[in-house]
């Protein structure tokens, strides 16, 4: 069975193609990605190509689209802008990437007669969570222009469920770690700036709550959801662990043995949303169940970062991520 997935040079996507072909055999993969900053070959380069094919394109292009979907039975929509910090600055390319893009895709799915179509969301579409866990049947309320782009995608994967009964479904996760994460995200730039003895900048007091789930156990669950999911639903994908942001940085300089004064409080995030939570009850209900214990996890993923530096060592040195970070410390 050949399968089209969006976004796969990515952290999560990369992720999900390697899972996806290490236990199903009878499948191959298109990977269609244009390889923006976050995208990187390096991440599936070790993949067999007579089952993994990475097309370069844009989700945006209809031709694309349509030349990378030709023959696929199922499509795993990754592919999206993703980082909050770069929406605040400048939301025009999640607007256009996050919902056109998706339009473009689900538009490509009915012409070719796709049998499921999985659109892989965030946790940050309902906003932040006082108390209790968020449900699938939720208002949503993104706070962030990211978030709102996700939302709204959302919503127009729901309309085509509707309007033409595409054969949809939808995912909205925690956050991820793991390995082949673009450092320009939390935990991997925690890991390697304290590989480098660099500060880390710590948003406002550190008690954002966030729910950590292992890339892995995501892309299992995106599995489980595409296999034996409810065509029109949506299935949350919540993590194995929880704790403040400030809980995470004292965890991790633990295990590196790195000093607390590497931590840098700066201004809080426009917008940043206090705690995020899920009920995972519908996916858990599919028989999914975690397999990762997030100290193993987290133990695991230091020791990749510290074993492959030669994977994100170029990517922090890129002149475009320097350039993007000196302009965020400027503006905290």
């Amino acid at each position: 069975m050949k399968v089209l997935v969006t976004g796969g040079l990515g952290f999560i996507g990369s992720n999900f193609i390697r899972q996806a072909l290490k236990t199903r055999p009878s499948w191959s993969v298109v990977n269609l990605d244009l390889r923006t900053y976050a995208g990187n070959p390096a991440s599936v380069a070790d993949l067999p190509k007579s089952r993994h094919r990475w097309v370069k394109g844009d989700i945006r292009d209809r031709k694309a689209v349509d030349r990378a979907m030709k023959g696929c039975e199922k499509v795993v929509h990754f592919a999206a802008e993703t980082h909050v910090d770069r929406s605040i600055l400048d939301a025009s390319a999640f607007l256009t990437t996050n919902i056109v893009g998706t339009q473009v895709l689900l538009d490509a799915a009915l012409r070719h007669g796709v049998r499921r179509f999985l659109h892989v969301s965030t946790d940050e579409v309902y906003g932040s969570v006082p108390r209790g866990y968020s449900k699938e049947g939720d208002s949503l309320e993104p706070n962030s222009p990211y978030a709102a782009s996700k939302a709204a995608s959302d919503l127009l994967v729901r309309s085509y469920f509707v309007t033409h009964k595409a054969p949809v479904l939808t995912t909205r996760a925690s956050n991820n770690y793991g390995p082949y994460q673009y450092p320009e995200k939390a935990l991997p730039l925690m890991i390697t700036n304290f590989m480098e003895d660099k500060p880390f900048p710590m948003y406002g007091d550190g008690r954002q709550v966030r729910d950590w789930l292992h890339v892995v156990d995501h892309a299992r669950a995106i599995l489980a959801v595409l296999e034996k999911g409810t065509l029109g639903e949506v299935y949350n994908i919540g993590g194995s662990y929880t704790c403040r942001n400030r809980e995470l940085l004292e965890r991790v300089l633990k295990l590196m043995g790195k000093d607390a004064r590497l931590v840098k409080r700066v201004a809080d995030r426009k917008g940043h949303d206090r705690r995020y939570a899920l009920d995972c009850g519908k996916l858990l209900g599919l028989g999914f169940r975690h397999a990762y214990d997030f100290d193993a996890g987290l133990r695991e993923t230091i020791a990749w970062y510290r074993a492959n530096e030669r994977w994100w060592r170029p990517l922090k040195n890129d002149g475009g991520y320097r350039s993007y970070y000196k302009t965020q410390y400027k503006r905290r």
